[in-house]
């Protein structure tokens, strides 16, 4: 590993497990102080206990109030914020969308895309120029398949606010998303209320990725950690399709 966030100052949002918990090591592995987050308290503080300079923060993202206290401890604690990673999500249970229930529908909005106005509205006057945010978005915000339709949307909505506020805060701080397709992590469990997809699920999904598999957390974290980068600097407002070519077709 390189050195590329030698003393950064990253905060993570879900990040006690999958995704988040990918990034947040492979940031401290490249030197960055790390704010672990997560609602689930006592998983934070594991993961933040397994990293070097890391601290952990418990917080339900849709809580303005706890948003703001979260980023005055990075403050606090290290002086500023360098990077964000609106990494929480939560996809509803997999079924045509009128059948959808109204406060799932909107519980799940106000994770996915709430969460991210309000990291930016309380971290980012404590972020220096040439900062950074990263958002995790979907594939299917770009491609979106039957079943999951309000979920898809709410990732559609996540590209649409990364470009605007790249807009809005550029040149000084860059935002960026990345755009998953599916992974064998929590996801499946909330979607389809199975901790393993059957086989026969698994097969039918895989065969829609060129690549012959789906995302694992690391893919997910390099493409964060690559957009965070100054190897990325001339890059904002941008959707990173990290699905293996699902896209494609």
């Amino acid at each position: 590993m390189s050195n590329r966030f030698e003393g950064a100052r990253v905060v993570v949002t879900g990040a006690a497990a999958g995704f988040g918990a990918a990034i947040a090591r492979d940031f401290a592995a490249e030197g960055a102080r790390v704010m672990v987050t997560d609602i689930d308290e006592a998983a934070a503080e594991a993961v933040a206990a397994g990293l070097n300079s890391a601290l952990s923060f418990g917080l339900d993202v849709t809580d303005e109030a706890r948003t703001a206290e979260m980023a005055q401890a990075v403050v606090d604690a290290w002086g500023g914020i360098d990077v964000v990673v609106c990494n929480a999500g939560l996809p509803h249970r997999a079924a045509p969308m009128i059948e959808l229930d109204t406060d799932d529908f909107d519980r799940m909005w106000t994770i996915n895309v709430r969460s991210i106005f309000l990291a930016a509205k309380y971290c980012v006057p404590h972020m220096p120029p040439g900062s950074s945010i990263v958002s995790v978005a979907s594939i299917g915000g770009r491609r979106p398949r039957p079943g999951l339709t309000a979920y898809n949307a709410s990732k559609g909505a996540v590209i649409t606010l990364t470009k605007g506020l790249a807009g809005e805060l550029a040149p000084g701080i860059r935002v960026n998303c990345v755009n998953p397709v599916s992974a064998p992590t929590g996801f499946d469990k909330n979607a389809v209320g199975l901790d393993k997809l059957p086989d026969e699920v698994e097969a039918a999904v895989v065969a829609g990725i060129p690549m012959g598999r789906r995302a694992r957390p690391d893919d997910v974290a390099g493409a964060v950690l690559f957009l965070a980068s100054d190897d990325a600097s001339f890059l904002t407002g941008v959707g990173l399709d990290v699905d293996g070519g699902r896209s494609i077709g």
